[in-house]
This record gives structure tokens, C-alpha cells and sequence, in this order.
């Protein structure tokens, strides 16, 4: 009598030489799987990732997340360092892995203040531009880099940052809202929509749980929707502490963005463990503050302690994104390491910061798995 091979026992089944069944271990659920019904998952990524030269983090890249936002590459001064002179290399390099890799590609940025090169603004022989000449380079260059990627760009963030943290106003103290005002803003949605209609267009700034600059973010679009320009969505930076801004200001923040009926984003997620100097709560990358031992103390490696209250504080910034998810259609990291995080030269050069969900060998930290039972629950109670 003869018996399946399938009901003997393993023993048995050594005895008559048969090979035991092969047991491949289950692969790690990625977060990107967890977060499919609530939002895309994406991260910022920088050209060592582009390329592939930082291996360790372009597989994570790849394993982890489903939409990738270019840290650098495609900002102005990368694109055209000098008049006329476009160098799209680095940036194609990223649009095309993304589409290898199937992945939402988000194009990060077209007008903000930093990493513009000085001669947008100036003439030949270094006097300020006009403001119709300013107008023009800024369309040329929009038109050119949108026009470059059409139907390859999920959504752009147009403008960055034009709003002042303390008050809520415009940057007029930098030169595209000196020379040009809102007009400028106004001209550079016009002419992203002109170059690619069917991409997305967002407005992207920082510290909007603060109420005064939220109020002039929301002041900010509502202008640009009376004018009938195409805007979609509003990106909220989220560069956090450990313990601000709270749960109920994010909270908050996400309901007023939302009342507006344009999508919300999370764009530019890290939680600094690093203390801050005179409290400085925002994101200005040209705020920069002198160096002190006291404010870098973590350089031969992160407490457990601080790396659970790391893991608590991305599990309950996470708790709201999923509560909202609704409204929220996107959650990006910024960085994916912590050895490539811009936090490790901001506010004070040469830190030691520990921000995001991979360290600096590209493991996954207790952050991360804070975030996996944090997107699992979610995805579980739906």
C-alpha cells in the first residue's frame, strides 16, 4: 500500500530518501502594502538613490514605497545652473526609475527661494532684473521642465515656502515675491497647467499647524483659485520634534487644509530627536545657528529610550494621517536613511540626527515598526 508523500511524517520520508519540502521564510510585509488603501507611501531620494550608487538605500527605496519625490535633482539650480543651460541627466535618471519601478513620481520644485541661482534675478551687469523679464525666465523654465516630463509627472510642487512663518504674509523680503508678488505664483501655476494639463499641482510649505500661517497659506490659495488657476492639492511639509507640534495641532491642520476641498499631503515627513536652539520650530533652510556640544548629543549613537520615544511619536503622527486618510492622498518621507537626512546639516552643520524609519546601515529602526502596527491597525479596522 502505497502512501502520499504529503501525509508522511518528515522521518519517514528521510528514511525513504525523499527531499523535505524546501519552507521559504515569509517575506516582511512593506510598508507601501500597508498603506495601499489609506495613501500613497513615498520618500525623497537623493542622487547616490537615483543612480543606484547607495545600493543599501535604493533597495529600500524600492521594497518599501510606492511614490518618490526627487530631494534635489530637480530643483532650479540642478536644471539650469545658467541661462538657457538645462541639464537634465540626474532628473531623467529619476523619472525613469520610477516608471521602471511603477512608482507615483512627484517633481519637486519649480519656484522657491533657495536653490535658485543668483542669475535668475540679476541682469548681465548684476542689477536687478525687470519684473517683466523675471516673468518671462520664470515661464520658460516651467514650461521647459514640465513640458520635458508631460504624462511622466504625477503631480509638481509649483511653488515652496512663500509664506512667512511669524505672520502669514509673503516672502516679499526674497527677490520672486520682491520683484514679482503673487503675480508670480499666479504665473507659474498658469504656466505649469499649460505644459502638462493633466499633471497635479500643489502648494508646499512648512509649519502650517502654526494658525497664523495656515491662515495665509489658505488666504494664499484661495487667491489662486479666484484668478481660475488649476490647483489640486496643498503639501504640508511635517518637519517635526519629538514633542511639537501635538497630535490635536496636526490634527487640526489636516481639517482646516481639507475644509478647502483640495487634496492634502504629507510631503516632507521627519521627526528631529535633536534639541533646537531658541526654540525654532520651522524649516527655513537658510536659518542656520552656531555649533554647541549641548545641541548634538547623540553622535556615538541614539538611547533606547530616545529610540522608543522616536517609535511613539511616529506611531501617533501616523494615528492621525490614518484618521484623515480621506483627505490625505500621499505621506512622504524625507530621506531614507538617517545618514542621508538633510537634518544631520540643519539648523547646525555637521549633527549626528537620527529622523527617519532606516538607520544609518539601512535596518529598519523601532520607528518603523511603530509605523508598520500603525498602518496595519488602520488598514485592519476599515
Amino acid at each position: 500500500m502505497s502512501f502520499p508523500h504529503r501525509l508522511l511524517p518528515l522521518a519517514f520520508l528521510t528514511l525513504l530518501g525523499c527531499q523535505s519540502p524546501k519552507i521559504e521564510p515569509a517575506a516582511p510585509v512593506a510598508l507601501r502594502d500597508l498603506s495601499r488603501d489609506l495613501f500613497h507611501l513615498g520618500v525623497a531620494i537623493n542622487a547616490e538613490q537615483i543612480t543606484g550608487d547607495d545600493r543599501i538605500g535604493a533597495d529600500i527605496v524600492a521594497t518599501q514605497f510606492d511614490s518618490i519625490t526627487a530631494e534635489n535633482a530637480m530643483k532650479w539650480q540642478h536644471l539650469q545652473p545658467a541661462p538657457g543651460r538645462f541639464e537634465f541627466a540626474l532628473a531623467d535618471r529619476f523619472v525613469a526609475l520610477g516608471r521602471r519601478e511603477g512608482k507615483q513620481v512627484i517633481g519637486h520644485t519649480l519656484m522657491w527661494h533657495s536653490q535658485t541661482p543668483a542669475w535668475v534675478f540679476q541682469n548681465t551687469d548684476g542689477s536687478e532684473v525687470s519684473r517683466e523679464e523675471l516673468l518671462r525666465r520664470l515661464r520658460e523654465h516651467i514650461r521647459t521642465v514640465v513640458g520635458r516630463y508631460k504624462g511622466q509627472i504625477a503631480g509638481w510642487d509649483v511653488v515652496n515656502e512663500a509664506i512667512r512663518d511669524e505672520d502669514g504674509t509673503l516672502r516679499t523680503d526674497k527677490p520672486w515675491y520682491r520683484i514679482l508678488g503673487e503675480e508670480g505664483i499666479f504665473a507659474a501655476f498658469a504656466a505649469a497647467h499649460e505644459a502638462d494639463p493633466e499633471a497635479e499641482l500643489y502648494y508646499n510649505d512648512y509649519s502650517l499647524e502654526n494658525p497664523a500661517k495656515r491662515a495665509g497659506v489658505l488666504k494664499l490659495v484661495q487667491a489662486i483659485r479666484a484668478r481660475g488657476l488649476h490647483i489640486d492639492g496643498i503639501g504640508s511639509q511635517g518637519h517635526y520634534l519629538l514633542k511639537s507640534p501635538t497630535a490635536a495641532e496636526i490634527d487640526t491642520s489636516i481639517t482646516d487644509l481639507a475644509s478647502t476641498g483640495l487634496k492634502v499631503m504629507f510631503t516632507e515627513l521627519d521627526v528631529t530627536v535633536l534639541p533646537r536652539p531658541d526654540h525654532y520650530l520651522g524649516a527655513e533652510i537658510g536659518k542656520v545657528f552656531a555649533q554647541a556640544p549641548e545641541l548634538d548629543p547623540y553622535r556615538d549613537g541614539l538611547p533606547a529610550d530616545r529610540q522608543a520615544e522616536l517609535a511613539r511619536r511616529y506611531a501617533e503622527i501616523f494615528a492621525v494621517f490614518a484618521k484623515h486618510h480621506r483627505s490625505i492622498t500621499r505621506v512622504t518621507v524625507w530621506g531614507v536613511t538617517d545618514r542621508t537626512s538633510w537634518l544631520n546639516g540643519w539648523p547646525i552643520r555637521g549633527r549626528t540626527d537620527y529622523p527617519v524609519l532606516f538607520d544609518r546601515a539601512g535596518a529598519p529602526k523601532p520607528a518603523f515598526e511603530s509605523v508598520r502596527d500603525t498602518l496595519r491597525r488602520a488598514r485592519d479596522d476599515r
